[in-house]
Formats: structure tokens, sequence, C-alpha cells
């Protein structure tokens, strides 16, 4: 009896542990997919073997370098970053479209990415600019990210840190063909 007791709360377990099929999350995008454009990116970038001239200033102090860019993932990391279609984004973001031009903005203080901006030439993105600001008690910064396919992409920075002096960052680097 004590037997079949045990075998019966066994039985029971191993069917309470079975595992359950998760719904399928929801694939599609609501916004333009800077994730999946920017891999695509770096894929592309990386079978070139894409070299760049590459100025990066810091307080107006520049220092210029022409490199083989070996990691892209990395190089182009803060726009993948900025991807605006997190689930708990989707509606905060209004969209104002044309012929040529995709702009995502936002107004809400929750999400630092308050703007991306997609550019169409011949139904080809042709530029993406992105503005980022953070801010808090001790903190403040502005980001404004351009990227131009085959051309140039452009990250600069404003930091401002309480009781410190302001500091502007900039990276520019240019495509060689």
């Amino acid at each position: 009896m004590i037997k079949n007791l045990y075998i019966l709360v066994f039985a029971l377990a191993l069917l309470s542990c079975n595992q359950h099929e998760e719904p399928m999350a929801n694939t599609g995008l609501t916004y333009f997919d800077l994730k999946g454009y920017f891999g695509r990116e770096v894929i592309r970038l990386r079978n070139a073997k894409t070299k760049v001239n590459k100025m990066v200033s810091i307080n107006g102090i520049e220092e210029h370098k022409t490199s083989l860019i070996n990691d892209w993932d990395k190089e182009l990391a803060i726009f993948v970053n900025a991807d605006i279609n997190k689930n708990s984004w989707k509606g905060s973001f209004k969209i104002n479209s044309s012929d040529s031009v995709d702009i995502y903005t936002t107004t809400n203080k929750k999400i630092p990415i308050k703007k991306v901006s997609v550019t169409h030439q011949f139904s080809r993105v042709s530029k993406i600019e992105i503005i980022i600001n953070n801010k808090n008690i001790l903190f403040q910064s502005q980001d404004t990210l351009i990227y131009l396919p085959d051309q140039l992409y452009q990250i600069k920075k404003q930091q401002k840190i309480r009781f410190l002096a302001i500091k502007n960052y900039a990276v520019m680097a240019r495509f060689i063909p």
C-alpha cells in the first residue's frame, strides 16, 4: 500500500515536471530594426576587411590613425545598443515618416534614446542618426551617433559630471575604399 502510494506520488511528480511549450515571442518589430541592420553591417564590413581612417578627439585634442578593424561587433556596439524595439518601449515612440526619412522620437524621461532618424535612398538606408540623452543627479550626457554606409560613422559625446568640467568626446571614422 505504501509502495503504491510512493509510485503514485512519483508518477504525479514526473507528470507535473513536463515541459510546457512557451508561446512564441512576438517577432514583429514596431520600429526600425537597428540591431538587425547593424548585425548585417558587421558581417559585411568584416567580410570586406574594411579599413578606416579614424579621428579620436577628447576636449579638442585629436589623434588620427588608419587601421583595419578586426572587431566590428565592438566597434559598432553603441549603434546596436541604441535599438528601440524593446517590449517595454512599445508605443513610446512617435513615428514621422516621409518618402525618404523615418523619424522615431520620444519624450519619455525613462528612455535614454530620444531620436532615431533613418534616411532611405532608392529603398536602401543612406543615413542613420541617433540622439541619446542620459541624466541623473550626478551625471548628464548627450550622444549623437551618425552612420553613413560605406562612408563614415561618427560618435559625439558631451558629458557633464557634477562638480567637474564638461568633457567632449568625438570619434569619426571614414571608410577607406
